[in-house]
């Protein structure tokens, strides 16, 4: 399986969306600073995820989820 996660900075209002095929492993990379853009935003826990069984169309729901379209959809979804 795929996915299509968004995980929220627990220090303050960020979201980051990206795709993965182990979520728990890309978490804990996330949190343990192996993403040089997110640093000031550790640490960060999963809020929301979609399964694919391709990563094409992982990939494809991410692009969704960075639109405008999307950022209106996850913040209904999340009540964010």
């Amino acid at each position: 399986m795929y996915y299509a996660y968004v995980i929220k900075s627990e220090k303050c209002d960020y979201l980051y969306k990206g795709h993965c095929r182990d979520l728990e492993l890309r978490l804990r990379q996330h949190n343990s600073g192996q993403t040089k853009s997110i640093i000031p935003y550790i640490p960060f826990k999963l809020i929301y995820y979609e399964e694919f069984e391709c990563v094409e169309d992982a990939m494809i729901r991410e692009k969704y989820f960075k639109s405008s379209a999307g950022r209106r959809y996850l913040k209904s979804r999340l009540s964010l």
